[in-house]
């Protein structure tokens, strides 16, 4: 798939899990709009929803928030947090070793979760790209480490009602 394949189907796997889990969804009109991608309501409850799909195991987040000449990875992470409304829940989509038969696999996080994830990934150096599972080469500095998505992030009813009730300004 070319990249806009990649997020055109995510956004709409995305709304159907939501949907499937008895929230309404509602999707932005207009490419790129900035921020999130869709809407999940449900009784007093609304998630503003950012997608990311991949088809390479890992979602790229942070590269543009790096400093010039800096390897400070741990800082475009808080830059990039300081970014995002504390209302946004992320859907990270991944198409990898899937068949068109198979669903993807779906995880929810909270922008905090996720730059917290970044920040204490490779053994704390950090880094600009959420993994699904990695593997540190010899020559990293994290090497021999294997990092994977936390299964709490795993797209469920009860991750759904538990972000809705954690992040501010919800449920």
């Amino acid at each position: 798939m070319k990249q806009f394949h990649v997020a055109t189907a995510a956004e709409a796997i995305a709304a159907a899990q939501f949907a499937r889990c008895g929230w309404d969804v509602s999707v932005q009109y207009g490419a790129n709009q900035p921020e999130y991608d869709l809407v999940a309501a449900n009784a007093d409850a609304i998630l503003k929803v950012s997608v990311k799909g991949s088809q390479d195991g890992s979602w790229g987040l942070t590269q543009s928030y790096m400093e010039p000449k800096l390897a400070d990875y741990r800082g475009a992470a808080d830059r990039w947090y300081a970014k995002h409304s504390k209302r946004t829940v992320f859907c990270f989509v991944q198409f990898k070793d899937t068949g068109i038969h198979e669903m993807p696999r779906l995880y929810l996080a909270s922008p905090l979760e996720v730059a917290t994830w970044l920040k204490a990934a490779a053994n704390g150096r950090g880094d600009t790209v959420l993994k699904e599972r990695h593997t540190w080469a010899k020559r990293a500095h994290a090497s021999g480490m294997t990092e994977s998505i936390p299964d709490s992030w795993k797209f469920t009813g009860a991750r759904i009602s538990e972000l809705a009730t954690t992040v501010p300004g919800l449920g």
